[in-house]
């Protein structure tokens, strides 16, 4: 299974994505020849060569009307780190429409409806196109609900939506010319400090990003400075089915997409190009898991056992109650839900709805796990589903629960009779 894996050590900003994807092409000078070809007003897209910590890579530079539009991080010194805001450390202007400021103080605005209007006029496949319309929506809801106003009534400048549009286009462009069976990607590092816009100082993640963020694993680091950004955040929302370590891969190329500033540790989004099996995690593996937790002691067991079900009906990985002493000797319940971390988000508002808590704490665990699959098997006592693992030098078999209570049932035995026969078979 051809895999694409991103690893954001540093951040994920469009520019930065498209340049990583770039440098796997055989072709890649007619990659930008098209992207130079869809007509997008002033838009002039360029590659060259660009060195981080000393690795060579490739930095992907977006021009309007012949110019950057650019702003600040007010971590980073004024007047040597001026870079382009939109991928907030590669320099765009801001895709929620924040602009440095010293920029040009009119700037014509723009609303979804013109945006979505130019997106469906490019001379581009309709997978892209509808990828692309998709991308930008996510962002244009972020910031509508941001704002608090309808997402009609969201207007953006338009010299940076045009280096957005650009951004999300490649991107979309570049997976259609790779055409990846599964895009993977490592938790998010966004950065800290904050950011200087038109409408002051946003903290970092911006507001925006932290919303299109939401239930994908990400952390701050030592990095001050802006690292992810709405458009880099979205592209990654929408392609990504799963953010987690490295999953076993022949990696066959590796692409390096450079951001515009420089920091102790190289600047850089980094793409694997290679051959996985298949989904199935190989034995001996491992992946990431998030872990949601919240203490109870006003819920009745009744009420505590209902939300355990309704989350393992929802789709988690599995849901558990651990007996708790809390503050002024209260006895409690601590509820914990495992699901993957692209859910985090969704199990936390289930926790929060079918519970009486006021806060769900989330953790991003790294599993090891057996390699398992599911068979049905013919026994004396009729068909029976067994579940098998492997990994680690172990293997392992047990009929499923249902089962030997289903067959239990049916040649009047008990549980513990039915699955010792089982075991036998």
């Amino acid at each position: 299974m051809k895999t694409l894996y991103l690893e954001c050590a540093m951040g994920a900003a469009g520019d930065m994505l498209m340049a990583a994807l770039y440098e796997l092409l055989e072709d890649p000078a007619a990659f930008l020849e098209e992207m130079n070809a869809l007509g997008l007003p002033g838009v002039r897209v360029s590659a060259a060569g660009a060195v981080k910590c000393g690795i060579a890579g490739t930095r992907i530079t977006v021009d309007i009307d012949g110019r950057e539009e650019r702003s600040h991080d007010l971590a980073v010194d004024d007047h040597q780190h001026r870079h382009r805001h939109q991928d907030g450390q590669d320099g765009h202007e801001p895709a929620h429409g924040h602009r440095h400021e010293h920029a040009q103080p009119h700037v014509p605005a723009v609303g979804i409806g013109e945006i979505e209007g130019l997106l469906a006029r490019l001379p581009v496949s309709s997978s892209a196109r509808e990828h692309a319309i998709a991308v930008y929506r996510r962002i244009a809801g972020a910031e509508a609900a941001v704002h608090g106003r309808p997402v009609e009534h969201i207007h953006f400048h338009e010299l940076g939506q045009m280096d957005a549009v650009a951004d999300i286009v490649g991107f979309s462009l570049l997976l259609e010319r790779l055409a990846p069976e599964r895009v993977v990607a490592s938790p998010v590092h966004v950065g800290s400090g904050h950011v200087r816009t038109a409408h002051g100082l946003l903290p970092v993640p911006a507001p925006a990003t932290a919303r299109l963020l939401q239930g994908i694993p990400c952390y701050a680091g030592h990095i001050q400075g802006e690292l992810c950004t709405p458009t880099g955040a979205a592209l990654l929302r929408h392609f990504v089915s799963a953010f987690c370590p490295m999953p076993p891969l022949r990696v066959e190329k590796i692409g390096y997409g450079m951001g515009a500033k420089d920091f102790a540790a190289a600047n850089c989004l980094r793409a694997f190009w290679g051959e996985s099996a298949d989904e199935t995690p190989a034995p001996g593996s491992h992946d990431a898991v998030a872990e949601l937790c919240c203490n109870l002691d006003d819920m009745s067991g009744e009420a505590i056992g209902h939300a355990a079900q309704t989350l393992l009906k929802e789709g988690a990985l599995d849901v558990f109650t651990t007996p708790v002493q809390m503050k002024k000797g209260r006895p409690g319940v601590l509820l914990t839900c495992l699901c993957a971390p692209a859910e985090a988000g969704r199990f936390a508002a289930l926790m929060l709805k079918h519970t009486t808590s006021f806060g769900v704490r989330e953790s991003l665990c790294s599993r090891h796990i057996l390699a398992r699959q599911v068979a049905e098997r013919q026994t004396r006592l009729g068909p029976v589903r067994v579940k098998s693992g492997e990994g680690y030098g172990v293997v392992r078999r047990k009929p499923e629960y249902e089962d030997v209570a289903a067959a239990a049932e049916r040649n009047g035995l008990s549980f513990v009779e039915a699955n010792d026969i089982l075991k036998e078979d």
